[in-house]
């Protein structure tokens, strides 16, 4: 199993916007360090909560500060461009990092974005779809381009002159493409089950409770039988609330601190669920009232805490509930108490890691 890691980010509301950046920059470049094998990070316009508009201008930062680890967008939502805008800076970032690139890409999921950019009404994950097409095509047909869609059309008629190369567009540094992600927090999430069709990556939330992190996977294969395609766990990302710490009783204690790095991050997530009415996917269990839901119970349902040992074990039993995966993304969190986070992801790589992949490899 691969250690991953994932970050919205999401911050205290009252954090420094420029502190958390590059707050946001040295956690990659720590788990970098530490050996975690990617970075995916997230896109959002319009909170105070969750600023980093574009995960490609951060991971460009990037770049020649990490050594090894990939730089994947988590997400990039696409109905809110042209396709051939991502298609060009995609291309562009892809040569930059030599191919340290994954393109995570959705329809979205911030409603205050949906209402921002006016697709509110509009069908995203059809959008998402005929982008991803439109952006394939940029990158693997012959000039002139002739691309027509429901939602976007390209038609390069006049422009394009073969002897100075006018209209042409860059290809990317991973041929035929960087590898693709596509997002899920739903149960039995259509996307999912698009990403299965496609052979694409698929990325499992932190936020989701294991009812409805386990529905992803069958998803994801129905979609891929229905293709003819054959599918591999290894290709599955998991990404969980994590934290660890020397001691259960600590780990706990830190976890459940009101107003604290993982108890505020349920807070501000349950509020949006709540307003949205978006309660019935993310309850406990399958079958719970959504009007029952708290804040206290989504986290507990969602974080994994405790000692490198105990850790070690809830991974190993989140494995045997839902089916095996390749990559656990651990999820960021706010560096508030510096210390005690980094350490956490130091504990993750070093100690819970080495112990999860010694018992697997015995079990095999």
């Amino acid at each position: 199993m691969k250690l991953g890691y994932f970050m919205m980010p999401l911050h205290h509301i009252d954090r420094d916007y420029h502190e958390t950046l590059m707050e946001d920059t040295e956690a990659v470049v720590l788990a970098d360090e530490l050996g975690y094998s990617e970075a995916w990070v997230g896109e959002h316009y319009s909170s105070k909560v969750e600023q980093i508009t574009s995960p490609l201008i951060f991971h460009a930062n990037l770049i020649a500060r990490t050594k090894q680890i990939k730089l994947a967008t988590g997400v990039i939502c696409l109905p809110q461009y042209h396709p051939a805008v991502v298609a060009g800076q995609c291309a562009m970032f892809d040569h930059l990092s030599k191919g340290r690139f994954i393109m995570g890409v959705g329809p979205g999921g911030l409603l205050s974005d949906f209402e921002l950019f006016d697709t509110m009404e509009k069908d995203r994950n059809e959008m998402m779809m005929e982008s991803i097409d439109q952006i394939l095509q940029l990158w693997s047909q012959k000039p002139p381009y002739k691309i027509h869609g429901k939602h976007w059309s390209i038609d390069m008629k006049n422009w394009t002159h073969h002897d100075i190369k006018l209209g042409y567009f860059p290809q990317p540094y991973q041929q035929p493409h960087p590898p693709i992600g596509i997002s899920a927090m739903s149960p039995s999430s259509g996307s999912i089950r698009y990403a299965g069709s496609r052979g694409y990556l698929p990325v499992s939330a932190n936020f989701i409770a294991t009812w409805a992190l386990k529905t992803h996977w069958p998803t994801y294969v129905a979609g891929a039988e229905a293709a003819g395609r054959a599918a591999s766990p290894d290709i599955w990302r998991v990404a969980r609330s994590i934290y660890v710490d020397e001691s259960d009783g600590a780990a706990d204690k830190f976890v459940k601190t009101p107003g604290g790095a993982y108890d505020y991050y349920y807070d501000y997530l349950y509020a949006i669920f709540d307003r949205a009415n978006f309660k019935a996917g993310f309850v406990v269990n399958k079958g719970d009232d959504p009007a029952k839901l708290t804040p206290q119970a989504l986290r507990d349902a969602c974080v994994i805490a405790g000692s490198p040992e105990t850790v070690a074990q809830k991974i190993l039993a989140l494995r045997e509930e839902i089916g095996d995966f390749g990559t656990l993304m651990y999820a960021a969190h706010d560096w508030a108490d510096q210390a005690r986070m980094k350490n956490s992801m130091r504990l993750m790589a070093e100690e819970v890691m080495p112990r999860v992949n010694s018992q697997l490899k015995a079990a095999a």
